[in-house]
């Protein structure tokens, strides 16, 4: 009998640990994840997706996506309809680039997200692109309001054994889906091999967080004033 006893005083702080490892595991799982959609977050992504990209043998995708007219969503229903928009198109990324494409899906901030899929060649990129695009567009319900907004895809194919540099590849389907919002929504798969536009911190110049609030202010008048290209987004 006390042998047993023994043996079950040893193994307590043993199971205490072993259940504080479980716990630690849960919340470094728990931080890797936006908490609204479940998808990584921006710097898990990015760990994830640079291991993907540095073992992958096939094709890779690097897409980006921005809502449009999520802002007037928002304006109009209520932060809480924008949150049930964002989750519905977490949900939409995760199911067609997470699921069977095993691929990687986060949200980036706000409205803007991020995969990493593997491919088996461009054509099958151009269906992905279309398919996410229409079925992001399609329209929501929410407390019995229809809900509608459009969204731009940005898209660049990575063919190994060239080198992948997933910050280069982030920008270009940055800046792909930059132009195709520009010009009232869509997918774009990227042709360039290099950035086309100015860099702020590696970020294409105007996006959120490269200048200062009040610089922002300025440049967003100067844009509307203009009829050259704009950094901002």
């Amino acid at each position: 009998m006390s042998a047993l006893i023994s043996a079950a005083s040893a193994a307590l702080p043993l199971s205490g640990w072993g259940l504080h490892t479980l716990w630690m595991r849960r919340q470094l799982a728990a931080a890797n994840k936006d908490p609204l959609t479940g998808l990584l977050r921006r710097d898990a992504f990015e760990q994830q997706a640079a291991r993907m990209l540095a073992n992958q043998v096939r094709p890779c995708a690097v897409v980006m996506v921005d809502l449009d007219g999520f802002k007037a969503v928002n304006d109009t229903w209520g932060h809480a309809a924008g949150d049930e928009a964002i989750r519905t198109a977490g949900k939409v990324l995760a199911r067609a680039v997470g699921g069977g494409c095993s691929g990687l899906v986060a949200r980036l901030g706000g409205d803007e997200f991020a995969a990493a899929v593997p491919m088996s060649g461009p054509s099958t990129l151009t269906s992905l692109l279309e398919g996410l695009h229409r079925e992001l567009r399609a329209p929501l319900t929410f407390e019995g309001h229809e809900l509608r907004l459009g969204a731009s895809l940005g898209a660049v194919l990575h063919e190994p054994p060239a080198l992948a540099d997933l910050s280069r590849l982030l920008r270009l389907a940055d800046e792909a889906m930059y132009k195709i919002k520009r010009h009232g929504g869509g997918w774009l798969l990227s042709n360039n091999d290099c950035a086309q536009y100015a860099t702020v911190n590696g970020r294409r110049a105007g996006r959120r967080g490269t200048i200062p609030v009040g610089e922002q202010a300025r440049a967003t008048a100067h844009t509307l004033g203009s009829t050259s290209e704009p950094g901002g987004e």
